[in-house]
């Protein structure tokens, strides 16, 4: 008889759409015979986020008996139920509620440790990361026609997890932020090329975003991947094992194993810098993909709509450019830190190149979108590179807090 698996699921969200994501992956998991195995639990954990979409608490906790009746349970992490556990903890001695605020602040990177959190209190073996605008489907683009494919994440992650620290999958459609660009005299491509190479980090491949950007910014799954029956052990570059921040399942068994997620302030990153943390760690990718609707145009894919085109995204109205710029704000705050993690024996000199590159570039960017805002990424790369001291620290001390969690939840064990 097989061993009873406590598998967690974990969406940080602010948006009401997470119960019709959240409704696909449990069909998804009971078409798959999974749920009949008897032998494996479904937890769900959802940190969310009311002020992100004015939402209410009843947007996340008002499930349908139909979905209930697959989950054993549910923990809805909200500011409440935060301020409960720092107290927990700080009862306990375990840690100070300054401490817990290095944690369970502000950010993505506190949501999912909340998450985390839970899940490992709860005795979860695994935890899913998933996010409420990828579904389980790849597209593929055969003979100019999108061919899709039904993804059985739950299952590919829970072959491979057993053997691992943390398995993540694949991820296709809108994944990329830049729309398809017409380059002429105000932007040539190799001036776009410098800029992307500023602001980008060290996983950003030039010629993979030019097919990207050839496919109207589209990302279609590998055929050879689909077809694949092997997961790939991730290579280390720069001192880092790159992951995703959903699609993602972390083997929770020993928690002194687990690291934290951690952004700077009002930044993103928090997948990236886990990554930095996984030198000493078995990290597979698998071969299953998730579609990220990255502009929430495709909603009615989980109700069976399944375009033949996928529309291409140009650079012509205001919320794609916006997009994209607020993209570049977030990839320029946290590549100060991640510099400094990675290349810290050059980082004036890499800080010194980037500017130069984005003074040169970014003015013919603004022109080019007609959106003068883009000259502020210069001012966040100052900023964030003038503290980037301070945000370093901030990360090395999360991660010794965190410790001292795991290591009060590893004496509860023994």
């Amino acid at each position: 008889m097989k061993d009873n698996i406590k598998l967690g699921i974990g969406f940080a969200t602010g948006r009401r759409s997470f119960k019709k994501v959240l409704k696909t992956y449990i069909y998804n998991w009971v078409e798959s015979g999974m749920a009949e195995s008897g032998n494996i639990s479904l937890n769900l954990f959802v940190a969310y986020d009311l002020s992100y979409n004015k939402t209410e608490v009843s947007d996340y906790t008002g499930l349908r008996q139909d979905i209930l009746e697959y989950i054993d349970s549910c923990e809805f992490i909200g500011k409440k139920t935060i301020n409960s556990e720092i107290k927990f903890l700080s009862d306990k001695s375990i840690i100070s509620p300054s401490e817990a605020s290095k944690i369970f602040g502000r950010g993505y990177g506190a949501k999912r440790n909340a998450i985390l959190y839970f899940a490992i209190k709860n005795k979860m073996d695994y935890l899913i990361f998933l996010d409420d605008d990828e579904y389980p489907l790849a597209v593929t683009n055969t003979k100019n026609t999108a061919i899709w494919g039904g993804q059985q994440v739950f299952n590919v992650h829970l072959k491979y997890i057993s053997q691992a620290d943390i398995t993540h999958g694949n991820h296709c459609g809108y994944v990329s932020p830049i729309p398809y660009i017409d380059f002429n005299n105000d932007l040539t491509q190799e001036d776009f090329h410098t800029f992307i190479e500023a602001i980008s980090n060290d996983i950003v491949n030039w010629d993979d975003i030019v097919k990207i950007m050839n496919n109207g910014g589209v990302t279609y799954a590998d055929t050879k991947i689909l077809t694949s029956k092997e997961a790939v052990e991730a290579l280390e570059v720069n001192h880092t094992k790159f992951i995703s921040g959903a699609n993602l399942c972390i083997n929770l068994k020993n928690p002194m194993r687990i690291f934290p997620f951690y952004n700077p302030p009002r930044a993103r990153g928090e997948d990236t810098f886990l990554s930095t943390c996984l030198g000493e760690r078995k990290v597979l990718r698998v071969p299953c993909y998730t579609f990220h609707d990255g502009f929430s145009t495709y909603n009615n894919l989980l109700d069976g709509v399944l375009p033949i085109k996928l529309r291409f995204v140009r650079a012509e109205n205001d919320k794609i450019i916006d997009r994209f710029y607020k993209a570049c704000i977030g990839w320029i705050r946290y590549k100060p830190l991640l510099v400094y993690i990675t290349h810290r024996d050059i980082y004036q000199e890499t800080i010194k190149n980037m500017t130069e590159k984005l003074e040169t570039t970014i003015p013919k960017v603004c022109t080019y979108f007609k959106y003068p805002d883009f000259i502020k990424i210069l001012y966040e790369l100052k900023k964030y590179s003038k503290n980037v001291q301070r945000h370093f620290n901030d990360f090395e001390s999360t991660k010794k807090i965190w410790k001292k969690i795991m290591e009060y939840y590893t004496l509860q064990e023994s």
